[in-house]
């Protein structure tokens, strides 16, 4: 769960600030959790699935849950190409209205 919650968050103070938010914990536990020292509660880990993308994918493979994970990814992808696509889209339709 450390290395998912820096991957998405990183190692700053920022980040045990977001983690403590998210889980309504202490920033000490949250600082604990971010350097892999101690695992969250089940509660806290709801609340983390709840908000990370990263953490609810290392769950759903420890809980040896590969096709519900693969579907997790698939879905990322194409929420973040959808965002894309509407950037791209923003983009263009703003250089067609000036030319």
């Amino acid at each position: 769960m450390a290395k998912a919650l820096r991957r998405e968050l990183g190692n700053s103070h920022a980040a045990v600030k977001t983690v403590a938010q998210w889980t309504g914990a202490s920033e000490r536990a949250a600082k604990n959790w971010l350097a892999g020292r101690f695992a969250p509660s089940g509660e806290h880990l709801v609340s983390l699935v709840e908000r990370s993308n990263e953490v609810l994918f290392v769950f759903l493979i420890l809980a040896h849950r590969h096709d519900v994970a693969t579907a997790a990814v698939l879905v990322d992808v194409r929420d973040r190409l959808r965002a894309a696509f509407l950037t791209v889209d923003r983009i263009l339709g703003s250089d067609r209205e000036e030319t």
